[in-house]
């Protein structure tokens, strides 16, 4: 859990991506606002990077950080992945996401790696949804987000498992792609969809 300065990321904008890696669906982008009022909160101490807390828990703790917080999402599709390149379509859902909050003059803490600019309070942090509960936030709306998107694109798409594996490589999604080809929102920049796709010409 991040129990350190918390009070030091109220008042801070925390921005987070989800699905970065996955071979199929979009990239999403959140921007979250903590209001004040979630200090007087003991929700506040289990919210963490999306990635080390259960489905369950993502899912209560996403309803309580909506309700206490101003939070905009930022998606990227699959064509724009593809045309762009996963590093500048990042950076489109993160603009996307904080498209509302641009004019308020806040502290804007990102996760990764320092390679654009919101405004000129910038921070980037490597592993921030780890330290940062305004970025730990953020990852944990984008994640449920896009969670709920890879499930209604699975029931279109019914060979692929994305209701689990959310889009990411696995042995089933894989055999999925083996059985039956690729989809439209498969990332065909990707090398595994790339080679398959390859394989498939020769």
């Amino acid at each position: 859990m991040i129990t350190q300065h918390i009070s030091n990321d109220i008042g801070v904008i925390g921005i987070d991506e989800v699905g970065r890696g996955a071979w199929s669906g979009p990239l999403v982008a959140c921007s979250v606002l903590l209001k004040k009022s979630i200090l007087d909160k003991k929700e506040i101490y289990e919210i963490n990077d999306s990635k080390k807390i259960s489905k369950k828990k993502r899912l209560i703790l996403s309803s309580f950080i909506k309700k206490n917080s101003i939070y905009n999402f930022g998606i990227s599709k699959v064509e724009e992945i593809d045309r762009l390149n996963i590093n500048n379509a990042t950076q489109l859902a993160m603009e996307r996401s904080f498209e509302p909050f641009s004019g308020i003059g806040r502290k804007v803490k990102v996760d990764g790696l320092n390679f654009f600019f919101l405004n000129n309070k910038t921070e980037f942090i490597v592993k921030g949804d780890q330290k940062s509960i305004s970025i730990a936030s953020a990852s944990i709306l984008a994640k449920v987000f896009r969670d709920e998107e890879m499930k209604k694109l699975s029931k279109i798409f019914k060979y692929y498992d994305w209701e689990n594996n959310m889009g990411y490589g696995t042995k089933k999604h894989l055999l999925g792609i083996k059985n039956h080809g690729i989809t439209n929102v498969h990332r065909k920049s990707f090398a595994p969809i790339k080679n398959f796709l390859l394989k498939e010409e020769v």
